[in-house]
């Protein structure tokens, strides 16, 4: 494993494949089906917004009461037609391959469409590359809410995770379940726009780098972290230090699967033991 965090989790659309104007002119025809004019350059900005939330941000609370299920279906129909034509993104497969290959564990974080991100993963060619996905049928509410990005946690087994995203949703949502995120401008939005990102980045090229460089600013924090932890509980429990089978079974489980943190921690018993005795 290369310095960084252990889990990436990916958002799809705009990230990993360049649909995110096909969106845009799908809700275009949507809602001009149904008589509403929204502008194009309006509907990009709010493309990575679920259709749970698209509606009401564009069209407002009435639309939404009144139209939303239909606008969401005419929006679905629309972009069935244009699937096939979503290309992968320059580099996303390659981005993939050297993230796994660095030994990172990696989740796709969508609330897109089952068979949408089934599609995707086949011209990505990535399967063999991803240990899970989510998908619309996983999330209650889209982002920029958070379930996504619980969700995609929880199937990573930790939370040891950066999220690589093109939108303001994507970092919106990971801020709000505590996980950073590096912006990629592969979506249409600009640096300003995903100015709360930890990083941007202009190409998917330039993300296994901004990963490592996350993992290295953010260690010793880490680290820093888990020994306070480790002082807590010797300070409420004395002996802790001195029985060897207890001490090293806290050390793995404040180290969450980290293995040089595992080490680095239970290397410190001796230091606890004669500081306590």
């Amino acid at each position: 494993m290369t310095d960084g965090p252990r889990g990436v989790l990916i958002d799809v659309d705009g990230t990993l494949v360049d649909s995110v104007y096909h969106h845009s002119l799908a809700w275009q025809e949507a809602f001009a089906a149904h008589g509403i004019n929204v502008p194009a350059h309006v509907l990009h900005r709010h493309i990575g917004m679920g259709g749970d939330q698209l509606v009401t941000a564009v069209a407002g609370d009435e639309v939404e009461q009144r139209l939303g299920d239909d606008l969401r279906a005419a929006h679905d129909d629309a972009f069935a037609t244009r699937l096939e034509a979503v290309p992968a993104l320059p580099g996303a497969a390659e981005m993939l391959r050297a993230l796994h290959d660095a030994g990172r564990t990696l989740v796709l974080a969508s609330s897109g469409k089952e068979h949408e991100v089934d599609h995707y993963v086949e011209i990505l060619g990535a399967a063999d590359l991803l240990h899970a996905a989510t998908t619309a049928g996983d999330v209650e509410h889209t982002k920029p809410d958070p379930d996504a990005i619980e969700t995609a946690l929880e199937r990573l087994g930790h939370r040891d995770a950066v999220m690589v995203g093109d939108s303001p949703w994507d970092v919106e949502s990971a801020a709000r379940a505590g996980v950073p995120c590096i912006g990629v401008l592969t979506g249409g939005f600009c640096r300003e726009q995903l100015a709360e990102a930890v990083s941007v980045v202009a190409t998917l090229a330039e993300v296994p780098a901004a990963v490592a460089a996350l993992g290295r600013a953010e260690a010793p924090d880490r680290f820093a972290e888990a020994v306070a932890q480790l002082q807590g509980e010797v300070a409420a429990d004395p002996g802790l230090a001195r029985d060897h089978a207890r001490f090293d079974a806290l050390a793995d489980r404040l180290a969450d699967g980290d293995a040089q943190l595992r080490d680095r921690l239970q290397s410190m018993r001796g230091q606890f033991a004669e500081a306590g005795s």
